[in-house]
């Protein structure tokens, strides 16, 4: 294990604390422990970071706004642009450390790096293209037009479903447009955040912008709510549960900050009449397996046409029976296990609650008595308006319920307090078009023919209701990193007034 480690720039005690580029090694806040999910052995230790680290970090990440947003946006993106080469050339390593602290299969975390690299690429693209408007003034000899500007410091918190690649959908966009980055990881997958940090600070320390990127691991409660409601943080960019997301935006919006949110998602997908099976079960399991279940676009409910129903389940039990559970890092294994053992109880509560619900386990349901924070994959029939299926429990345990019309699939997809990822597979055009349109899917995503998780970065991601509304990656979520300003340029003699007011200006200016 530790030539991995060495490669990433890691040792068995790792600082979690940096500051323009500067590692800190305060261990009076003590020690947290990175382990491997699968067998529950320590990969390292982390010192976490402390409050006195945090105020020098954010007047450091302040102090290199001021700098940093005056470096011309193409130059900014050529730094981006040199980032990607490092990740490029770390992917391999970073992807087995992810395998191995988060318990995600190697292939999967091979996609989150190479997610990296892609928001990094249209990051590099984006940075020439931080478009404004002009229009027509009503005023004589006036020029009207929008412009945006770097907001500031942005404060980013990420979950450990996916270490690395949301904190780079965030920061790479923010860099481009000029701001400075705080990062506050999920303890679960420090070590994930601290080799990433390393990885990129590496590059831009060479290139002379060693303060644009900060990392903050505390373990106190305090520290954080310090982070969240600090006036220096300009946008808060939260990625977690619903829960935490509203704490999290009360705060933020207490003193007018920024929130961007992106938290608990309940997904369904729908498998018409006339879909095509073969085409629908892989994405089924990839959404409702892949990650055990740990994504936030995450298929939790499977409404399935009663005409295909018992056809479409059988399939799946006999697909379900041939998963393979076990070392995320074998080519073999389709499933690695939980996060931790929190998680594993969670899943355990999820299927007591279920059966006492009435409910009726199709295949699986049970956590596996072997090393590690192992589950079987679960199928339940369900119904819509339980308790358990209305909310989302972060486990490979799959809901599946018939339906009679698209009318009442639709219905029931949207009857859930989240909106974030949604799908239809069908042969139908008029269905599609219909789920697609204003009266059908009332999530932030909405696929046809494909499954519920699996986002490119060229789209905008996020959804509706709980799920917080905000938006990453592609499209125009540049913005949310960015202050609008309207300017209006006089090159005239005169100063008409909009609107046509006549104001006694010569009089009152005698």
């Amino acid at each position: 294990m530790y030539p991995l480690l060495k490669s990433l720039g890691l040792d068995e005690v790792n600082a979690s604390s940096c500051i323009a580029g500067q590692w800190l090694c305060d261990q009076s806040a003590g020690m947290l422990e990175s382990l491997n999910p699968a067998n529950g052995q320590r990969l390292a230790s982390i010192i976490p970071g402390t409050p006195a680290e945090y105020e020098r970090m954010a007047d450091a990440a302040v102090n290199t706004f001021e700098t940093w947003r005056n470096v011309p946006a193409p130059k900014r993106g050529e730094a981006v642009r040199q980032i990607a080469d490092n990740l490029r050339l770390h992917k391999d390593t970073l992807a087995t450390l992810i395998a191995l602290e988060t318990g995600k299969i190697k292939t999967e975390a091979e996609g989150e790096v190479q997610e990296m690299i892609d928001i990094a690429d249209f990051a590099v693209g984006q940075s020439r293209m931080l478009y404004g408007k002009s229009m027509h003034s009503e005023r004589p000899q006036h020029r009207m037009y929008e412009q945006w500007l770097p907001l500031g410091v942005v404060g980013v918190v990420t979950a450990f479903n996916f270490p690395v690649a949301v904190w780079a959908w965030n920061a790479f966009i923010a860099a481009i447009a000029g701001d400075t980055v705080i990062w506050k990881p999920s303890p679960k997958a420090c070590l994930c955040a601290v080799a990433a940090q390393k990885i990129c600070n590496h590059t831009l320390s060479r290139l002379g912008y060693p303060g644009v990127f900060s990392l903050f691991i505390p373990v106190d409660v305090t520290s954080v709510d310090r982070f969240v409601e600090d006036p220096r943080i300009a946008l808060v960019s939260f990625t977690g549960s619903s829960a935490i997301g509203r704490r999290v935006a009360m705060k933020v919006a207490g003193r007018f900050g920024r929130c961007l949110l992106e938290l608990s998602g309940n997904n369904a997908l729908i498998v018409d009449q006339d879909a095509d099976l073969n085409l629908a079960i892989p994405a089924i399991l990839f959404g409702a397996v892949g990650t055990a279940g740990q994504r936030c676009t995450t298929t939790r409910r499977l409404l399935i046409h009663e005409s295909a129903y018992k056809t479409l389940v059988d399939r799946l039990i006999d697909a379900y029976r041939r998963q393979t559970i076990g070392d995320p890092l074998d080519a073999e294994v389709s499933m690695g296990p939980l996060i931790d053992a929190g998680a594993a109880e969670q899943f355990q509560q999820a299927i007591d609650e279920i059966k006492r619900q009435g409910g009726e386990i199709l295949y699986g349901g049970r956590r596996l008595q072997r090393p590690g924070h192992f589950v079987e994959p679960t199928l339940v029939r369900a119904e819509n308006h339980w308790d358990i299926v209305r909310r989302e429990t972060f486990a490979p345990i799959l809901y599946v319920m018939p339906f009679k019309t698209l009318d009442q699939a639709i219905a029931l997809q949207n009857d859930v307090p989240q909106g974030l990822s949604s799908a239809l597979f069908t042969h139908d055009l008029g269905h599609a078009e219909q789920f697609l349109s204003a009266v059908g899917s009332d999530c932030g995503i909405a696929n046809i023919n494909i499954g519920t998780s699996g986002a490119e970065v060229g789209g905008a991601f996020g959804g509706e209701k709980e799920t917080g509304g905000g938006r990453e990656a592609g499209s125009d979520a540049w913005k949310a990193y960015m202050r609008r300003q309207t300017n209006t340029i006089n090159w005239g003699s005169k100063l008409p007034l909009a609107q046509g007011i006549e104001y006694p200006v010569k009089r009152l200016c005698k």
